[in-house]
């Protein structure tokens, strides 16, 4: 009897060992998982997820065939290209891509993303890669609207949660949103809105391809800005990788090659 309680204690003590060194080795292997930084679980995954709208022409949106491309597209894919990995893009409406940044969804939002103080407390940003403008948009009509002090109490459809939105609503303007600047567009040109405020290249490419929309621009541009690639607090390493790759596009003339090609100009001035 003695014999057998002796064996069962041996065989709980062996089990509570075993039990204590898995947990152990789990808590280690999370703590090393921790520790490894933003740019090694890049490489080691072979993909830099990045977070982008895909409805936003000619920065980010799909091709007939449902393929992404654009401005930021070709850059992101450049720069991961030089960190020697593949940019795998996960579409995201606007008002959700700091939500999806913050979740790990993605390592990088590649959406022209303008930097200001208020972002600045939160994240952390890429060397610049475009600099541009605010414009006002409206019907080919209107007449009364000549500047961004005459868009006080006038309906503006904007994207949520976009600069545009916070211009729009220090200019007093009574703000709809939308979720693409397509619909916002086909607004302004049916009367639906009064105006709408957005980059001054996008407006300029978008009027180009589609001359016969009944909008024009209002007014001068204005409220410079400078746009580039946000990531969470905490990844200097993977930052001054894709800073290094931006570098060498510009350099090598990568960079110009792929602003003539969608704005016929350097963008990066």
């Amino acid at each position: 009897m003695k014999k057998t309680i002796f064996a069962l204690l041996v065989v709980f003590l062996m089990t509570l060992f075993t039990v204590g060194c898995g947990s152990q080795q789990t808590a280690t292997k999370k703590e090393e998982v921790k520790s490894a930084n933003l740019l090694e679980t890049v490489k080691q995954r072979g993909t830099i997820k990045v977070g982008t709208e895909g409805t936003y022409p000619p920065f980010t949106f799909k091709n007939e065939k449902g393929e992404l491309q654009g401005f930021d597209v070709d850059i992101i894919n450049e720069v991961a290209k030089r960190i020697g990995v593949k940019a795998e893009f996960v579409p995201t409406e606007w008002k959700a891509m700091f939500t999806g940044l913050d979740s790990e969804r993605f390592d990088v939002i590649a959406n022209q993303v303008s930097i200001n103080e208020t972002r600045l407390q939160k994240y952390d940003f890429s060397t610049p890669y475009t600099v541009s403008g605010a414009q006002i948009i409206v019907n080919k009509n209107n007449s009364n609207i000549h500047g961004i002090e005459d868009l006080k109490g006038r309906k503006v459809g904007v994207t949520q949660g976009s600069n545009w939105e916070e211009i729009a609503k220090k200019a007093g303007a009574e703000v709809q949103h939308y979720k693409g600047a397509n619909e916002i567009f086909a607004d302004v040109a049916n009367g639906r809105i009064e105006a709408s405020v957005n980059d001054r290249l996008f407006v300029a490419e978008y009027l180009l391809k589609n001359p016969n929309q009944n909008i024009k621009t209002a007014g001068k541009t204005f409220d410079e800005s400078k746009m580039a690639f946000a990531f969470r607090k905490g990844s200097p390493e993977l930052i001054a990788e894709v800073n290094k790759a931006l570098k060498e596009i510009q350099s090598d003339g990568t960079y110009v090659k792929i602003a003539q090609k969608w704005f016929g100009e350097d963008v990066s001035k």
